[in-house]
């Protein structure tokens, strides 16, 4: 491992501007689960380490007025996992942190760290994808609010700028009628995802009055397949409908070949499970 100059800033504020700073020379420490192992194969090689475990109050899981609930960048993935608004309100996190094997990584690792690693093979943003999430960021120049949907740019590549962080997560109320459903393939149950899938349905009266789809490990980023859920948007919800849906997000996908599996098997997977979750959603508002 390439020597670093370390730091520990108490505040948001001293983290930010040691961000602001050194810039790309710079690394904020959470958790350490993708950092570290990435340091010790000399992949990252950071010249300043800025740890932000001893930032105080980053730590929390809340509401946020009536609007839905907001957590700390420093809320460790078992608490979410554990915490009984998330396992009621917005199950499909939770399905997504509860099939992490490693209680340790679970324990040590953060969400928001999660998120800013920029893999496409995230459960965890599969999932907030899904849910809209919201990004709150603090810099050296003020705060501002991202929809996480904006929130990747490219492969490993978010949209922080020079000296900022990402402080807090939102996610809204879930509306009436809503439906979810998550699923993922995986070669072994500790290795990371070929394909995730994440639905989040709005049925009322057999009608689908709002869609939202997000698929991970099958392109630069996790994305939504708009043209799968414009398709089902204000339609009756039929076994059809959902078939040519699931067909039509797996055409969104950009996979690749890897040591994993094949493009070609991420895609057809692709549409395989987009068409297995949206059954699953359907059938959880007949329970």
């Amino acid at each position: 491992m390439k020597p670093f100059e370390y730091f520990e800033p108490k505040t948001v504020k001293e983290a930010t501007q040691l961000l602001s700073i050194y810039g790309k020379k710079a690394q904020i420490l959470a958790g350490g689960i993708d950092l570290i192992p990435r340091m010790r194969k000399g992949d990252f090689k950071p010249q300043y380490l800025v740890n932000i475990q001893k930032v105080t109050g980053l730590e929390y899981i809340k509401p946020d007025g009536k609007r839905g609930i907001k957590f700390g960048a420093m809320t460790r993935l078992r608490s979410l996992e554990t915490s009984k608004i998330i396992q009621k309100h917005y199950p499909i996190l939770y399905e997504a942190i509860h099939q992490i094997t490693s209680v340790q990584a679970k324990n040590m690792g953060t969400a928001v760290g999660n998120l800013c690693v920029g893999t496409p093979a995230s459960d965890v943003a599969t999932a907030l994808l899904a849910l809209e999430a919201e990004l709150r960021i603090a810099g050296a120049k003020g705060k501002r609010t991202e929809p996480f949907q904006k929130f990747y740019l490219d492969h490993h590549r978010t949209s922080l700028r020079r000296g900022e962080m990402v402080t807090e997560v939102f996610l809204p109320n879930p509306s009436s009628g809503m439906r979810s459903a998550f699923l993922n393939l995986v070669r072994t149950r500790a290795d990371i995802a070929k394909v995730s899938v994440a639905v989040v349905m709005s049925v009322q009266d057999g009608i689908c009055r709002e869609a939202r789809i997000a698929v991970g490990a099958v392109a630069p980023t996790v994305f939504r397949a708009a043209k799968a859920e414009a398709l089902l948007t204000d339609q009756k919800v039929t076994h059809p409908l959902m078939h040519k849906a699931a067909e039509t997000a797996a055409g969104e996908t950009r996979p690749i070949t890897d040591l994993r599996s094949t493009a070609e098997y991420r895609k057809e997977m692709t549409r395989v499970l987009v068409g297995r979750a949206l059954q699953k959603a359907v059938e959880k508002g007949k329970t």
